[in-house]
């Protein structure tokens, strides 16, 4: 053999042993992200990047780990690398989104959620953090077009349905809303977040019955939430339930102490069941917190 075909072995030896050792690296680093030993992680994606800057999965990962981490800045570096060397790379763009999203940039984060639709258009994540992403600038009649697409690409997304009843909500398609939370509670029994909102939908349709059902299931999951106890509170008293108003409005109070709006109601309740010296501390106390008419209501019936 000549000294060139010994050099050209030489060669391919040498840069197939560099790809291997980046390799062995970036799979140091997954066990280390395994075990949230981020910053391990890190380190062993940037060894695998100083041997081959051109390591697109080892960008890809140590942006994932520097997210853990909170450093927005290094994760969406990492992912701009990514996309430098993979203009093709939609989990990039998808995962970008995210950061931006995290960061109020909601525009930046939709054009990235776009990009990487255009890229796989079955990406259900992007279609989903796309909705959500319009629904926080308000856009809700966009976010249920990409929640839809979310659910007919996956079916069994229960986040998608809980989330497009919730941009149906604000537009005010209640009965829609519901049956999108019936249908996340199908898919995903203990997603018991979507209790409290069907109440919510469930009394803007003035079905306080079954709101307080819906209700008393969001309690047993939620016992801690102030707000919960509050809209029961209303929806009892709509239904004339003046004693568990007024309990669920106590309730309320003992959770959160400055609970304004739980003082006025449990005032006015009050004044029902002619307890009024009690009634008016409860309107005065939600005076002193700045309801706008509890001092109005108290000319007319605590002097």
């Amino acid at each position: 053999m000549n000294k060139f075909f010994y050099a050209v072995i030489i060669l391919l030896l040498s840069s197939t042993g560099y790809a291997q050792t980046a390799r062995v690296f970036v799979t140091k680093g997954l066990a280390k992200y395994y075990y949230n030993d981020y910053k391990g992680a890190i380190a062993f994606y940037s060894r695998a990047i100083q041997i081959d800057p051109n390591y697109v999965s080892a960008y890809y990962n140590r942006g994932i780990a520097r997210h853990a981490l909170k450093d927005y800045s290094g994760t969406i570096s990492d992912f701009n690398k990514v996309i430098e060397l993979d203009t093709s790379h939609a989990k990039a763009y998808n995962y970008r989104g995210l950061v931006k999203a995290h960061l109020k940039d909601y525009r930046g984060a939709i054009e990235d959620y776009t990009k990487a639709i255009e890229i796989d258009r079955v990406f259900v994540a992007a279609f989903y953090n796309r909705g959500n992403a319009r629904y926080h600038l308000k856009d809700y009649i966009g976010a249920v077009a990409d929640y839809t697409r979310a659910i007919n690409a996956d079916p069994e997304h229960a986040p998608a349905y809980y989330n497009r009843g919730l941009a149906k909500a604000h537009l005010e398609d209640y009965k829609e809303a519901i049956a999108d939370y019936t249908r996340a509670l199908d898919r995903d029994s203990s997603y018991v977040a979507v209790y409290f909102s069907r109440g919510l939908a469930k009394v803007h349709l003035e079905d306080y019955s079954r709101a307080i059902e819906d209700y008393d299931k969001a309690v047993e999951a939620n016992p801690g939430s102030a707000a919960i106890y509050y809209n029961r509170g209303l929806a009892n008293a709509h239904q004339d339930n003046l004693k568990e108003a007024t309990d669920d409005f106590s309730k309320a109070i003992e959770l959160n102490p400055e609970y304004m709006v739980a003082y006025f109601n449990r005032g006015l309740v009050k004044l029902m069941v002619g307890e009024k010296n009690s009634a008016c501390m409860d309107l005065s106390k939600a005076g002193e917190l700045g309801h706008p008419q509890a001092y109005s209501v108290i000319s007319k019936h605590c002097n």
